[in-house]
């Protein structure tokens, strides 16, 4: 059994077992810190950097830091707000997110941390990227407009080989998350329906299953994200 250690975030003392990313032992002293590629139950890989925190002086993505005894965590601070704010302006002016029409509107994580941070117009210009939606697969809609490259697919849906169904292709600004040619046949609908909630915005739908929640009854309609985790 792992032993328990005593840490702070922004001043309030915690405890986690040792070896616990700073995240998650986050969640269970009821502290909520932002994630967007972070999935429980997978690897992390620090790829959104929603998560960043502060310790030591030193700015670090704490879903793949763990926690020691006596570390002081600064997560809830201006500086930092701020970083995580222009993130999620970043996020939506890279791609195409249009949310009044977007299927994931009010499940949109992405969306979510939008009002979160209070986001009106981003202080970034448009990127207006040129991208494509591929329809091919008999189960599911991948729109790269709407992709944020968080890896979360990739991670979280594999064959029964542990093989991913989905990888990166191209490089640079090209760079784009697709559906593996070969191992993408695997697909069936449970799994495109595990990628379609992996996902956490909308750019992998399930096909014929749009505005299934009606307004209301989302996700984010009447709790703000983090609300689970926060005391």
């Amino acid at each position: 059994m792992s032993e328990l250690i005593k840490f702070k975030i922004d001043g309030t003392e915690c405890m986690a077992e040792s070896g616990t990313y700073i995240v998650e032992a986050a969640r269970q002293n009821g502290i909520y810190i932002p994630t967007l590629c972070n999935m429980p139950g997978v690897k992390p890989k620090g790829a959104c950097r929603i998560c960043t925190v502060r310790i030591n002086g030193r700015l670090m993505t704490s879903c793949t830091t763990p926690v020691t005894m006596g570390m002081e965590i600064e997560s809830n601070t201006e500086q930092i707000n701020e970083l995580r704010k222009s993130i999620v302006e970043l996020l939506f002016v890279s791609g195409n997110h249009f949310c009044p029409a977007c299927e994931k509107s009010g499940n949109c994580e992405l969306q979510a941390l939008g009002y979160y941070y209070q986001m009106m117009v981003p202080r970034f210009p448009y990127d207006f990227p040129q991208k494509g939606v591929d329809a091919s697969s008999p189960y599911i809609i991948k729109d790269q407009n709407r992709c944020i490259m968080c890896k979360r697919c990739i991670k979280a849906i594999r064959d029964d080989q542990g093989r991913p169904l989905f990888a990166f292709r191209n490089r640079g600004n090209h760079l784009e998350v697709v559906l593996d040619e070969d191992l993408g046949k695997q697909m069936t609908p449970e799994l495109a329906e595990a990628a379609m909630n992996a996902c956490p915005v909308g750019s992998i739908l399930v096909k014929e299953k749009g505005f299934v929640q009606p307004i209301g009854q989302r996700k984010f309609d009447h709790k703000p994200i983090g609300s689970d985790v926060a005391v």
